[in-house]
């Protein structure tokens, strides 16, 4: 399985309903070898960072096996309002 940033913004998407995902591929050459992502989900509402990440990691739990660096940002819908007017 070739794994691709369009391939992990669409899991997000559907998986965690995110209303927002960005996927960078930073690894050189773009190999993806390393990965970026910001998702913004209401599901995180109410739940600490590690339990956001834990629900993302699960939700690319094969992907992950393929991947050597992963960098992630999860927030809100109300979070992602406010970075974005800052």
């Amino acid at each position: 399985m070739a794994v691709t940033a369009d391939h992990i913004r669409d899991k997000l998407m559907k998986e965690l309903a995110a209303v927002h995902a960005e996927v960078e591929d930073t690894s050189p050459n773009r190999c993806a070898a390393s990965f970026k992502v910001l998702v913004v989900s209401s599901q995180f509402e109410g739940k600490p960072l590690l339990q956001r990440h834990r629900m993302v990691n699960t939700c690319l739990a094969e992907e992950l096996k393929e991947i050597h660096a992963f960098e992630q940002k999860t927030v809100t819908p109300e979070q992602w309002e406010k970075q974005k007017s800052q």
